[in-house]
This record gives structure tokens, sequence and C-alpha cells, in this order.
């Protein structure tokens, strides 16, 4: 993936920081704000992506939403024992990646004034790359590893009853 660090993209300061902060809560993960201009500890990218350090997602007020949600569901799509261990690179394989990307736009609903459509644009701007030229088109169409791989692990359905009911935008 080449990131296109310019990109018209949602960005932490654009939303509400503790509704994400609570999301990432909700699966045992703490947010952790990295002071604007200093370095993001743990990002395998650098510039404004996110990071991981243990159970710890590191991002400042320019990380990308897109970019804070797919390091966090790396170490969700984790065995909890593993998520100890890591330092910047959280990917075993290439279905965990998928399992990865695909839990990312489910949970994008759960930030308000971002969603499942936008986190799609986004990853697209971004320079995600996917076999049917977008991030939408393999969601929908070329997803099914990814989706057996995240109910094998007992991510989905989606746990509604720990508060992961989409954001309604009013």
């Amino acid at each position: 993936m080449a990131f296109e660090a310019d990109a018209p993209v949602v960005r932490l300061r654009d939303i509400a920081i503790e509704q994400a902060r609570q999301l990432l809560g909700l699966f045992d993960l703490e947010l952790t704000l990295v002071p604007a201009g200093e370095a993001i500890p743990g990002s395998y990218w650098g510039e404004c992506e996110a990071g991981l350090i243990g159970s710890r997602v590191y991002a400042r007020a320019d990380t990308p939403v897109h970019s804070l949600l797919h390091e966090a569901c790396h170490l969700i799509v984790l065995a909890p024992e593993k998520r100890a261990a890591v330092h910047t690179d959280a990917t075993d394989s290439v279905p965990e990646e998928d399992a990865t990307c695909y839990l990312q736009l489910l949970l994008a609903d759960r930030i308000a004034g971002f969603g499942f459509e936008r986190a799609c644009a986004d990853m697209d701007a971004w320079g995600y790359s996917f076999r049917l030229g977008s991030a939408k088109a393999w969601f929908t169409q070329d997803a099914e590893d990814a989706r057996d791989f995240l109910e094998a692990r007992g991510l989905l359905p989606l746990p509604e009853a720990i508060g992961l009911q989409p954001i309604s935008e009013a």
C-alpha cells in the first residue's frame, strides 16, 4: 500500500475522539494520543499513520480514522494473549489482514461523522488496493474469507450486547 498523506480523508481531529476511545475500549484497547509533530510510536508506515504497541493504539489528531480503525482491528483479530507481544506489525497472514480490513469497515459505522461509505472512500483515496478495484466492491463481493475468519474468531456477528450499535446520524 502506498498511502497518500495529503488525501482528503476524515482524521481523528474531525470526529469525537472520546467516541473512538470508547469504541476501542470495548475491545480492551487503549487509544493513546500523541502530540502534534511527534513521531507516532509503533507506526508501521510512519508519518500520520496509527501505531501499535501491546494493547495500545497510538495516534495524533492528523491520523486518518481509517488508519486508527485498521490498526485497532489488527489487535482485535489477534488472540488477547498475543497482543502483549505486538510492536508495530501485527499481521500474521493474508487472511488476518483481510479480516482486519473487513472489521475496520464494519466498525466505521460506530463512529459518528465517519461510517461505512466514507471509510471505503478514504481507504481508496489512501491507496488500499483490492482485486475488484475498491474497498466497497471487495467488501460486498469478495470478502467471504474475511467473514469466515471473523466468525471463526467469534467476532461476527458483532457483539451488539456490548454497545456496538451503529451510530445514527441525526
